[in-house]
């Protein structure tokens, strides 16, 4: 018999890889052509073909002890350093290898951030609309997620609730940004009012509060957005990143932690972080993808192929009267659904062959997510299919 806590979980598996399953079940009974699935955001973008030169040089390169042998569990020194000078050279920051934990992808490393703050009964806020599987995250170490509810006029975090709802149990709170499922970008404004509401509140409570930044979207922004870095906002956040986007690797499962210098406990999270990276079963992020990753550093994925699909998608949607908020970054549309039940419009869209996220599952009901990382062809394809949607409303 399997634990409790793994009966829920599995009865509340992911609905967006449920979709994608079926996704796949319907291409092979009506073809993959006549199939439009927005389900999952798996890059459609090829990685850059400097990564792939990377791997073929690093394999050829190095010892086999070299590429494939253990090392310390924060990843190799080398990588770590030529990461934190390319932060630095980025964002005006002072980081060096100490400062750099290399992880399993963003999932990974959120993972051990939280392994390493958490106690039970501990609160984590996120901002709805949010990525899911941070429930299932915080669940993991027994930790309470609080939800903001979420602010449908511009989807920037509704903040006068974030300043009611941030208590002396607040141990942490996740930020996403360009957002998934929004593609909101959080602006400087809003960032520094987070910042404000949680320095008030750690002085008031007498205790340390963590922003953890999941960011595994960062280099996917459109139309000159600026996209803030968080540690030169509020001193104790972490940074989760990813080149599951920017790389478009997200099977490679490589990423890092930003553990800074100045925030409280530093030596203490930094040696912890290193003991839940290893006791989680990761033991150390994947080693022939550090080194890929150092020769790749000033590399990234084509980003003007999602905004030629952002444009036609958000131009032809709005015209057949879908109402969104045009995405600043990432690779989705939050698309308001024409029926308060944002499931049974998502089963609705299913007999139009159109594969849709209901925005309960990301905690704001009465919307759905498509993921515009596909192919454009597939997108023109779909479009009779939408109007048709639409039109089954008018």
């Amino acid at each position: 018999m399997i634990s409790n806590k793994m009966i829920d979980l599995v009865k509340n598996s992911s609905v967006i890889r449920a979709m994608f399953e079926e996704g796949k079940n319907m291409a092979e009974k009506y073809g993959a052509e006549n199939v439009y699935d927005f389900s999952l955001g798996n890059p459609s973008v090829e990685p850059p073909k400097e990564v792939k030169q990377a791997i073929v040089d690093v394999i050829q390169e190095e010892s086999a002890m070299g590429v494939h042998g253990y090392m310390n569990n924060s990843g190799y020194e080398d990588v770590r350093e030529a990461i934190a000078h390319s932060l630095n050279k980025k964002f005006d920051t002072q980081f060096g290898s100490e400062n750099i934990l290399m992880t399993v992808g963003a999932a990974g490393g959120l993972n051990v951030t939280l392994k390493t703050l958490l106690n039970p009964g501990d609160e984590v806020i996120v901002f709805a609309p949010f990525f899911g599987e941070y429930r299932n995250y915080v669940s993991n170490f027994d930790g309470e997620l609080v939800v903001i509810s979420p602010n449908t006029k511009d989807f920037q975090p509704n903040l006068i609730e974030f300043a009611e709802k941030i208590s002396e149990k607040t141990k942490a709170v996740i930020v996403n940004t360009p957002n998934n499922p929004t593609g909101v970008v959080y602006s400087e404004k809003t960032i520094m009012a987070i910042s404000e509401i949680m320095y008030k509140a750690q002085s008031m409570f007498d205790t340390s509060i963590y922003l953890i930044a999941d960011e595994p979207y960062r280099e996917l922004a459109y139309d000159g957005t600026q996209v803030p870095y968080l540690t030169k906002y509020y001193d104790n956040t972490i940074v989760g990143y990813s080149y599951s986007k920017s790389l478009s690797l997200p099977g490679e499962r490589i990423g890092y932690l930003v553990l800074p210098t100045e925030m409280d406990d530093f030596d203490q999270i930094s040696q912890a972080a290193n003991v839940a990276n290893r006791i989680l079963g990761f033991v150390n992020a994947p080693s022939l993808m550090q080194r890929v990753i150092k020769k790749t550093l000033d590399v990234q994925v084509d980003v003007s192929v999602y905004d030629k699909n952002r444009e036609l998608l958000y131009s032809k949607l709005t015209e057949y009267g879908f109402k969104m908020v045009k995405p600043e970054g990432a690779f989705y549309l939050f698309i308001k659904a024409l029926e308060e039940d944002d499931k049974s419009f998502s089963a609705k869209a299913k007999e139009f062959n159109l594969l849709l996220v209901p925005g309960s599952s990301f905690g704001c009901p009465g919307y759905v997510r498509l993921a515009y990382c596909v192919d454009y062809e597939m997108i023109e394809r779909s479009l009779p299919a939408f109007e048709k949607l639409a039109n089954e409303y008018k």
